[in-house]
């Protein structure tokens, strides 16, 4: 660990490539890992009205620093929903030991009230060992992110927090099964996933073929599902283009990231697509190295369905669907509380899975707009990216590309490969959605 002036770096995650030695032995077996919530240490003032704005901690890390109603701000999340009387399931690997006050300690500083959070463990509770070599640090500050964020924009909604035993694909699948049988809520988020390249048999593995049942399932069951697009570009680090897994499915919503700007006081500025290795996209002069680029590309498994192709011109499906903030440089804050003593504090976190939970949980706000289930998002969300009112609900990100050292795509306006059809304005977005006006 090498010290710096009230930042320290304490871990970049490694590739999504780790852990796939199964997925080159064996046919039918891989393994998934968490779109790795890239981190950096932050001391916390005093009293969290001191928290630095945007430009104070852009002047003294490098970094600017997001809250909850930063983010709300910017995006337009309305102050009339907070998903009271919605579910939102996150299914993660290993869990985290702290996880209930981390996301406690996270509300008293953000004034949030605390939520509903269930924690079940359908193959049993793992033992937390980050000893084990199995990236469990990482699963669980992924854990933490995804509660936190979540949270933040749904401040009313239960969480129900299923832990997988490990990030076997059989097993995180089987985690997703349990929580499709027992509807346990409408919508479903999931910050991992595995780079289609990487899946030995493609379309023909079985866990391949399993996942997608479960998300034909959960279509039927009128379930939203939201999956984080990747964090190394279009290759996912194997030098030719391919989408991750299982944001490639045509039954879910992938969420690709972008570099989101805004004023201190939260009013929206601009967006671009995340990419740290373009050195005209790296905020900030990007002081603090090279962190990772948004996923977005052609599925090799999956043809495109209809109301996709009409927009992408592709024939096969194709990640993002839509996009959010994700970059380490305009990131937001999250309380870890199980790495020990003086590494205990708020965190910088980017990663396309900062936007898959946050997306999930606006979400929940349509659904409570609604007075029902929406369920299957994508043909209504490319239905008001294909009408006259496209630009009342999302913001056009038409800057940038996402080649991670290899081969890439840009964005464009309309749709493209890193943002899809963008970013939303949330409360416009749910009034489309939904028929009902909201504030």
């Amino acid at each position: 660990m090498r010290n710096r002036p009230l930042l320290w770096q304490i871990c970049v995650v490694s590739s999504l490539l780790i852990c796939f030695t199964a997925a080159n032995l064996y046919a039918q077996s891989f393994n998934y890992d968490a779109n790795p919530p890239h981190r950096f240490a932050f001391v916390k003032p005093a009293s969290p009205a001191a928290f630095p704005t945007p430009s104070q901690c852009v002047g003294a890390f490098g970094l600017a620093c997001y809250t909850p109603a930063l983010i709300r701000s910017a995006y337009n999340v309305p102050s009339s929903l907070t998903g009271t009387g919605q579910t939102i399931v996150i299914v993660d690997a290993y869990g985290s030991p702290t996880v209930q006050n981390d996301l406690h300690t996270f509300d008293q500083e953000f004034g949030l009230p605390d939520p509903q959070l269930n924690i079940i463990y359908p193959g049993g509770s793992p033992v937390y060992n980050p000893l084990q070599n199995h990236s469990e640090t990482s699963w669980a500050a992924e854990t933490s992110l995804d509660t936190q964020w979540a949270h933040a924009i749904a401040p009313g909604a239960t969480i129900d927090l299923v832990i997988a035993a490990n990030n076997g694909g059989n097993v995180l699948n089987n985690a997703v099964q349990y929580a499709v049988n027992n509807h346990l809520g409408n919508i479903i988020s999931l910050s991992w996933g595995s780079p289609e390249g990487a899946i030995s048999g493609g379309g023909n593995n079985t866990q391949v073929q399993q996942a997608h049942q479960i998300f034909v399932a959960a279509q039927q069951a009128s379930m939203s599902v939201f999956v984080s697009s990747g964090d190394f570009g279009a290759d996912n680090n194997l030098s030719v283009t391919n989408a991750s897994y299982p944001a490639s499915d045509p039954l879910v919503v992938s969420v690709g990231g972008t570099n989101l700007f805004m004023s201190d006081s939260g009013t929206y500025q601009s967006e671009d697509v995340w990419n740290d290795s373009n050195p005209n996209l790296c905020p900030f002069g990007c002081t603090a190295g090279l962190f990772g680029a948004t996923g977005g590309a052609p599925s090799v498994l999956f043809p495109a369905p209809s109301f996709q192709q009409a927009l992408s011109g592709n024939s096969m499906r194709s990640t993002s669907d839509v996009s959010y903030n994700a970059s380490v440089y305009t990131g937001v804050l999250v309380y870890l509380g199980f790495l020990g003593g003086n590494n205990n504090g708020f965190y910088f976190f980017g990663g396309t899975s900062e936007g898959a939970p946050q997306w999930a949980a606006i979400t929940a706000l349509a659904d409570q707009a609604a007075g029902h289930a929406l369920g299957y998002l994508s043909p209504s969300l490319y239905a008001i990216a294909a009408g006259n009112t496209y630009s009342k609900n999302f913001h056009d990100v038409t800057f940038g590309d996402n080649a991670w050292f290899g081969p890439g795509f840009p964005a464009g306006i309309g749709y493209d490969y890193p943002t899809g059809i963008g970013t939303p304005n949330v409360a416009n977005l749910i009034s489309s959605l939904t028929g009902n006006k909201v504030k």
